[in-house]
């Protein structure tokens, strides 16, 4: 940065830095709500890292965004444009699911934060409901210029800004107000036969009048730092909650009647504004006007988990993007058990005749033993009836279920039990079963919400274990391509690393091998063919088949390269397999490198200095029958390290693949002790710290150990490598 604007960042955290940049941003375009996203390295994901205006729990289906996710941010940032939402209309047929989280009229818009070398991010912004439904060209300037302010941040910093599973929250500013006395406030209210109530933005009461807390019906020391539909049973009904929400996301007034029991009826007036909400409580006429319910036959709110709407559109919606059974249980666990009060679960699959656990959470090992693999005609649980009848069983109480099932209470120490039965198309798939540590009356509400739940669990539980079996299969798929160990080779030590990439069931293309070929040489290879899929992955194995015969047979690396692309054009595949072949040595204290367009590979010299090799490469494998593969040869003293990789190590999205090589071999040079073990760890810690990369990575190291070699001369193979410059 320039000027002024270094001082700044010296005395503040980037981090904090795009934290005020945030909020002049929402100040800047009269926004109530904005969230900043940042993207996670090659994978893309966003993250988000800061939210003004909103409580943090709003955004929780959103802080972790895949960049072809279904989302406003996600597209702003994939296609480079602002996005623009006006309303609630238009949200529902663009991003249907956000609308069904956040049924709530606003407005909202997104931008990418564009750097000078790529992009960084996502800016969101949301107003009020009465924002007019198309941005005027200033609205717009206003949002492009609060984008390119936080990527000017991003760009002109040294430091790396923090992502973290949960966003920090830029505090809401203080109101201006000229200088009064809170006693005289407090007076005033006080003096009203209203009630005043203040929450702030997560809904939790700062302030009430005595009048409120009259009509309210219970004292401010228990009110206060609580949020009413907790702390009022009359007003835990889930849609006096939504009224909260709405008024929050939506910065518009809204009213609303509830009734204290047994016949007091009360009107509540919510003003929101960017630093909480202002609640007005007045008794309501005995006479009622518009659609109120009349006292004597409205229907007392039943009382409801705090949220459960909330969390079970949230569920409906992750459901859908669940992908193995274990992300099924976890989702389970977090969000279904907290939404209705249950402290346990069992997930069973129905497996040849019997239900197998799956998943589990709140029971001891021992009892989920006991119940693993019942009989699906077992009366031992409900579970196995419920299955087949297709009907849920609901037990308040041991002693309720102890009438048909004797044995169950005995089981487990669990005292009300919820058994679902997951059916798909008429299939039987699994039993969900909830339970709960004290004895829980299930209301009708609950029952009918938690039968409804079930149908989606069976199709998400269905889908998973199609997934799991998939990719159990793939992955042993996968194993086979690769040796299962290298080979000890005297006066030379060896390591490999793969990692596959984030494609689901794909397999991966890539391939490496090491051969002994007598005591003194050895051969190294490795390739990687194009695609994701089985056909691929079946051409990798051909491919590391005929690499292995012609080089135990003798062939120079050239001649072992040219022989395979044959191969190829024999197969008439029309996929492509890059490859490099390394034939070492070991007497000479040398190696001969052929390239059939694959990355440069790397050497480590004995004094810790690295560089990328100049080996001239060839076409890839199946382009041209006829292509020859010029040989390079370069010294391998003791202590040298070779380093074989596959492109996916260096080719990021949006970065050089040249200046990414360079970026590896000043990282190798600065890999400590010369272990090769320890070496393609360091290698590939960047790439394996969690993030998801775009293609398979493999390496292969190979390090010239101890004196030169004493032994025979060097196995003929074919013909001498042509020598070539030396590195």
């Amino acid at each position: 940065m320039s000027g002024t604007n270094e001082p700044l960042l010296s005395a503040v955290s980037l981090d904090d830095a795009l934290g005020a940049s945030l909020a002049d941003t929402v100040r800047g375009t009269g926004a109530s709500v904005g969230a900043l996203y940042l993207s996670e390295g090659a994978t893309g994901v966003l993250c988000l890292v800061w939210l003004c205006g909103l409580p943090a729990e709003f955004f929780a289906p959103w802080q972790r965004l895949p960049p072809a996710g279904p989302a406003p941010v996600a597209d702003a940032v994939r296609e480079d444009r602002l996005v623009w939402i006006g309303g609630q209309e238009e949200m529902a047929r663009r991003y249907p699911r956000t609308a069904a989280v956040l049924p709530y009229p606003f407005a909202l818009a997104a931008a990418p934060l564009t750097g000078v070398r790529h992009c960084w991010g996502g800016l969101l912004l949301m107003w009020p409901a009465d924002r007019p439904r198309r941005p005027t060209a200033r609205g717009r300037r206003a949002v492009t210029t609060g984008a390119r302010n936080l990527a000017r941040l991003l760009d002109d910093s040294d430091q790396s800004p923090t992502l973290s599973d949960r966003p920090r929250l830029v505090p809401p500013e203080a109101v201006t107000r000229p200088a009064q006395t809170d006693l005289a406030a407090s007076d005033y209210l006080e003096r009203l036969p209203e009630g005043a109530v203040s929450l702030d933005l997560e809904g939790r009461i700062t302030y009430l009048s005595t009048a409120a807390a009259r009509l309210l019906g219970r004292g401010a020391e228990r009110l206060l730092g609580t949020r009413p539909w907790e702390a009022l049973a009359w007003l835990g009904d889930p849609v006096y909650e939504d009224h909260y929400r709405t008024a929050v996301v939506s910065r518009s007034p809204v009213a609303f009647t509830a009734r204290r029991p047994p016949d007091r009826w009360l009107v509540f007036e919510l003003y929101p504004d960017t630093s909480g909400i202002s609640v007005r409580v007045t008794p309501r006429a005995e006479h009622l006007t518009d659609g109120g319910p009349p006292p004597g036959t409205a229907r007392s709110p039943s009382p409801a988990p705090t949220g459960r709407l909330h969390q079970l559109v949230h569920l409906a919606a992750a459901l859908t993007e669940t992908v193995t059974v274990r992300d099924v249980v976890e989702l389970i666990a977090h969000q279904i058990l907290p939404a209705f009060g249950a402290q346990g679960l069992v997930l069973s699959a129905a497996d040849a005749g019997r239900l197998k656990i799956t998943g589990h959470h709140g029971y001891d090992p021992g009892v989920v033993e006991r119940l693993d693999a019942l009989s699906l005609d077992t009366h031992l649980t409900p579970a196995g009836d419920v299955l087949n009848s297709g009907t849920p069983a609901f037990f308040a109480d041991r002693a309720e279920i102890a009438v048909r099932y004797p044995k169950a209470p005995l089981l487990s120490d669990k005292e009300a039990w919820a058994f679902l039965p997951l059916v798909v198309s008429g299939r039987p798939v699994g039993c969900c079963v909830l339970s709960y540590d004290r004895p829980h009356p299930f209301t009708a509400d609950e029952r009918a919400v938690l039968t409804s739940l079930a149908g989606l669990v069976a199709q998400a539980l269905d889908r998973a274990r199609l997934y799991d079996t998939q990719h159990h299969l793939v992955h042993e798929l996968q194993r086979a391509l690769l040796p299962r160990a290298l080979p000890a080779l005297p006066g030379l030590d060896v390591a490999a690393r793969s990692l596959p990439a984030g494609h689901g069931l794909d397999v991966g293309g890539d391939f490496y091998d090491v051969l002994r070929l007598d005591d003194t040489t050895a051969a190294a290879v490795i390739g990687d063919v194009e695609g994701h899929s089985v056909t691929a992955a079946a051409l990798t194995g051909q491919i590391r088949t005929a690499i292995h015969a012609h080089a135990t047979a003798g062939a120079a690396p050239d001649e072992v390269l040219a022989r395979t692309n044959r191969l190829l054009a024999d197969l008439d595949s029309e996929l492509l397999a890059s490859c490099l072949f390394a034939h070492i040595d070991l007497a000479r204290r040398q190696v001969s490198l052929a390239s059939a367009g694959h990355v440069p590979p790397l050497l480590r010299h004995a004094s810790g200095r690295a560089e990328v090799l100049a080996v001239e490469p060839g076409p890839l494998l199946g382009i041209d029958l006829r292509t020859r593969y010029p040989v390079t040869t370069v010294a391998l003293p003791p202590g040298a390290v070779l380093v074989m990789y596959t492109d996916g190590l260096v080719e990021i999205p949006g970065t050089d693949a040249t200046r990414a090589t360079q970026h590896l071999a000043e990282r190798l040079a600065t890999g400590g002790d010369f272990d090769p073990h320890h070496l393609a760890d360091h290698l590939l810690h960047p790439a394996g710290s969690g993030a998801q990369h775009a293609d398979d990575i493999t390496v292969l190291l190979l390090r010239a150990a101890g004196a030169p070699v004493a032994g025979r001369p060097p196995a003929r193979t074919g013909r001498r490598p042509r020598p070539e410059a030396h590195l």
